[in-house]
């Protein structure tokens, strides 16, 4: 079967995914890449029948639009050693002594070189103008040590595409947290990191109780800079740990760049999500296609880790060790407007517990299979499965276009929108989209007063109503949930703060806040935008289209393949 790609589908692969020539010529098609991706992956499996059986099951939750795997499996499976490195989420440890944070900039680099994102948990690192006894100097700070990270991102691309992206975390209780709170005030500064904030339970608890204490007012500053720059989220260091499946091996501090996977040093996770837009049948949905997907994605996401190959040994090794996969979910709002339900509304929430329930419930079941037939290891035992965890919930931006649905488990930005790509040659294409369900709604003669109470849009929905959801996703979630909390203009710091404390008894991991227009440039733009998104794009192209002007040709110093990374 041929896959169900759109047009646009087809053109993101082509600029992202496709191998191409010396030339930059696509030397693949879209079914072709499927079924090289499907192929390479059940190559972990036993036997040459079960690899037949297994590459044709693969193939066919993916060309189905049914399932996809992060965009590191996509481009890079079947690529030959060093360049074969399929998984996106990685955590790198960062001691307090030189000869550690010049290990950690290797690693990045190696990571980010290979396609992966990274996550630093900075607190180890001595605060600003401490004395370091060994050269009788001070110390620089994790800020400023975070800097040195940042160029290093700048030079590495992925795949000759585009920079890394890093998670930068800084404990509550650190000296240095008030500069690392507001590290990204200017638009244009450590561009290549997400930064978060680590706090524990105790510090909300006071930060509640005592709302003119010293706790308070520190929330207070968090918040307030998130609101005028989208920066920091928080990371609720609690709660990840309490649903740490391998306590024994330590505490968890660090995550991947969007914050949804909680990994030990050198550990990596690849991610893969369910689309669940398609999962309608007769009106109602169709759990009995769920179970089949999500049985045979999460084999899928158990055999990357077999034939993966890792940038580092010591990464193997760890990965090998705890065997973390993260299935996941997409297409979340297309669903709820093809079942005619209000995002913000308890039938919402039961749903959504429902369908991860029954997502991890398989995947647990497709672990012990696995585990009987391979082999649990050590460490694992005391679960009585193959994989420390299973669960997990990305952003999904690309692949979720590729897919032709809704981003992860966001409501829709807006219903008719304006989106700005970025083509292999660096240009930018603004797309003009609507969102197809609306449409189909639309021409149904749907009545005004449904319309009105189904359609709605990420600011039309509270952000009590955003915590609330990610938190029932987070329920049945063993890694943690990347969702924005997103806020209309005019929303102010105490709604902020309001959901920091309603995502702490949520039990979520984290939460990021972004309020529409505290930053110069977005990726998505309503309508009323477009004009300004039409207006910038074509001032970017003409910079690029000048600067290509004085370039070598495109076929000096090019590899055999030019593979795109996109997170």
């Amino acid at each position: 079967m041929k896959p169900a790609f759109s047009q646009s589908a087809r053109d993101i692969l082509r600029d992202r995914y496709l191998w191409r020539d010396e030339n930059r010529n696509p030397i693949e098609k879209p079914e072709e890449m499927l079924r090289r991706v499907a192929t390479h992956v059940a190559g972990a499996e036993r036997t040459l029948p079960l690899q037949y059986k297994w590459a044709d099951e693969f193939y066919e939750i993916m060309a189905k639009l049914l399932f996809m795997p992060n965009s590191p499996t996509l481009m890079n499976a079947g690529r030959p050693s060093p360049h074969g490195q399929l998984a996106a989420c990685f955590v790198v440890g960062v001691e307090d002594s030189m000869d550690s944070i010049c290990e950690a900039l290797r690693k990045q680099m190696l990571i980010h070189k290979s396609g992966g994102g990274t996550g630093f948990n900075f607190s180890k690192l001595r605060s600003e103008g401490a004395k370091v006894n060994s050269t009788n100097g001070r110390a620089s700070g994790p800020v400023s040590f975070m800097g040195l990270f940042d160029k290093a991102t700048e030079t590495v691309q992925q795949g000759g595409m585009r920079r890394g992206a890093n998670m930068g975390i800084l404990n509550i209780d650190h000296p240095d947290i008030r500069k690392f709170i507001h590290c990204k005030d200017k638009d244009g500064t450590i561009t290549n990191f997400n930064i978060s904030v680590g706090v524990s339970d105790s510090f909300m608890k006071k930060a509640e109780e005592n709302p003119c204490g010293d706790e308070a007012a520190l929330l207070a500053e968090i918040a307030d800079s998130a609101w005028r720059t989208g920066d920091p989220g928080i990371i609720f260091l609690d709660a990840i740990n309490r649903g740490n499946t391998t306590p024994e091996l330590g505490e968890l501090t660090a995550t991947n760049p969007c914050g949804e996977s909680p990994l030990y040093p050198n550990e990596a996770c690849n991610l893969g999500s369910i689309n669940l837009s398609l999962l309608v049948r007769d009106g109602e949905f169709d759990y009995e296609t769920l179970r089949g997907v999500a049985a045979v994605a999460a084999r899928f996401l158990d055999d990357v880790i077999e034939i993966n190959d890792y940038p580092l040994p010591e990464i193997s090794q760890a990965v090998k060790q705890t065997r973390k996969i993260g299935l996941g979910v997409m297409g979340w709002a297309d669903l709820l407007f093809r079942l005619r339900v209000p995002y913000d509304s308890e039938e919402a929430l039961a749903l959504a517990e429902n369908i991860m329930r029954t997502i991890r419930e398989t995947a647990c079941e497709t672990s012990v299979e696995l585990g009987r037939e391979k082999g649990v290891p050590e460490t694992l035992a005391h679960l009585g499965r193959r994989n420390a965890t299973l669960t997990c919930i990305a952003p999904t931006g690309t692949i979720a276009l590729l897919a032709g649905c809704s981003s992860g488990i966001e409501p829709l930005f807006a219903l008719e929108h304006t989106r700005v790509r970025t083509q292999i040659d660096g240009k930018k294409v603004v797309m003009k989209q609507v969102n197809r369900c609306y449409e189909e709604a639309r021409k149904e003669g749907l009545d005004e007063e449904t319309m009105k109470k189904v359609f709605v849009t990420s600011h039309d929905i509270s952000p009590a109503a955003h915590v609330r959801m990610q938190g029932s996703f987070q329920k049945y979630t063993d890694l943690a949930v990347s969702k924005t909390i997103n806020l209309r203009h005019e929303c102010g710091v105490k709604d902020v703060i309001g959901a920091y404390t309603l995502a702490w008894k949520e039990g979520c991991k984290g939460i990021t806040i972004y309020r529409d227009g505290s930053k110069q440039s977005q990726v998505l733009y309503t309508k009323e935008d477009e004009e300004k998104a039409l207006e910038k794009s074509a001032q970017e192209n003409a910079r690029i289209e000048k600067k290509e002007k004085n370039a070598l040709p495109p076929s000096a110093a090019k590899p055999r393949f030019v593979l795109k990374r996109s997170y």
